[in-house]
């Protein structure tokens, strides 16, 4: 008989969410990009790879490898004039130490060794490695827009249950505290928990977790408000489940669809947040690259005609954030309860 029952059993939300989530081909295949990164960020962190992205590799604004060496530039020294009859300290009046000078430069001159007219990415104004800038910038980038996503949205879920399912002076506190962040512009809030976190990794994702939570809230409480109040969770209040327990086991699941969406669309916001904040000095550190920073070295290089380190933040930025959109869109369809009811 216990065999029976446990066969008769009904399948967990989680895990009927996983098997519909299994046949989404490209929810699969987004994962697996995403996953990639995870790694590719993990790997940046222990210093496997992209540990010597401050080193000079190449000359500077080294071109991609497909594109081959640069053309050299034609000289553009003003000729010397020289003959019989020409005093040339009178043209350069330090030309006749030139010769000693260069023997003492001799004396003191180091060995460097010869940096790769080439990248597989190209270099930027120093000679540094695009590639290895680009993979070190995810690590910053997408760790700053995942966990200030994720802080945001944990405040804002947070926030959103307890006004939409307790209400009361809880609910007008919450639903005042979230009508002051939303009157003051969303930018300026962001420089002023600027100028007093100052600039780093921490700060930026205090700064974007702080002032980003409020979108998620309203949502959260709409939801929790409409749930609160329907015949599953008043029977599970009638046997005898805490609040706690219709909060977390019964409302939360039937409502994490929505949660997912806006995560993914803070984890973009956030991204491009950052590049704003290291655009203009306020993001992370000068010792640290971002794909931010990256963007902003790319504006000046631009002008000269060296595209590559743009297209390679560019690339790495729009991969992470459609495969990550496309997997929370699958995520959502999965746990959707409507999806659910259908099948």
């Amino acid at each position: 008989m216990a065999v029976a029952g446990a066969a008769n059993r009904s399948e967990g939300v989680w895990a009927a969410a996983w098997r519909r989530f299994q046949g989404d081909r490209v929810g699969m295949v987004s994962m697996v990009i995403v996953a990639g990164f995870a790694v590719l960020m993990a790997a940046a962190g222990l210093g496997l790879v992209a540990a010597d992205w401050q080193v000079e590799k190449g000359v500077p604004n080294a071109p991609p490898t497909f594109m081959g060496p640069a053309k050299q530039e034609a000289s553009t020294a003003i000729p010397v004039p020289t003959g019989p009859n020409v005093d040339i300290s009178a043209v350069d009046p330090l030309a006749p130490r030139y010769a000693e000078w260069a023997e003492l430069a001799k004396k003191y001159q180091t060995t460097e060794a010869a940096r790769a007219q080439t990248l597989p990415f190209g270099g930027d104004r120093l000679g540094r490695d695009v590639l290895s800038k680009a993979i070190k910038g995810a690590q910053i980038s997408v760790f700053v827009g995942v966990l200030a996503a994720l802080v945001a949205t944990l405040i804002g879920t947070v926030l959103g249950a307890l006004a939409g399912f307790f209400g009361g002076r809880l609910g007008d506190f919450l639903e005042w505290l979230y009508n002051v962040f939303t009157s003051i512009p969303g930018i300026l809030l962001i420089f002023a928990f600027a100028a007093v976190a100052g600039r780093g990794v921490q700060s930026v994702v205090l700064i974007l977790g702080l002032t980003g939570w409020t979108g998620i809230y309203r949502l959260v409480r709409a939801e929790f408000l409409k749930h609160s109040v329907r015949e599953y969770v008043r029977a599970a209040e009638a046997v005898g489940a805490s609040a706690a327990s219709r909060i977390f086991r019964h409302i939360l699941p039937n409502v994490s669809h929505v949660i997912l969406v806006q995560l993914s669309i803070l984890v973009v916001g956030f991204i491009k947040a950052e590049v704003i904040l290291s655009y203009l000095g306020l993001g992370v550190s000068v010792d640290q690259v971002s794909w931010g920073t990256m963007l902003a070295e790319a504006q000046s290089e631009l002008i000269l005609g060296h595209w590559w380190q743009l297209a390679a933040a560019t690339l790495f930025m729009a991969v992470f954030v459609t495969a990550f959109s496309l997997m929370t869109d699958a995520l959502r369809d999965a746990l959707d309860p409507k999806l659910r009811g259908a099948e």
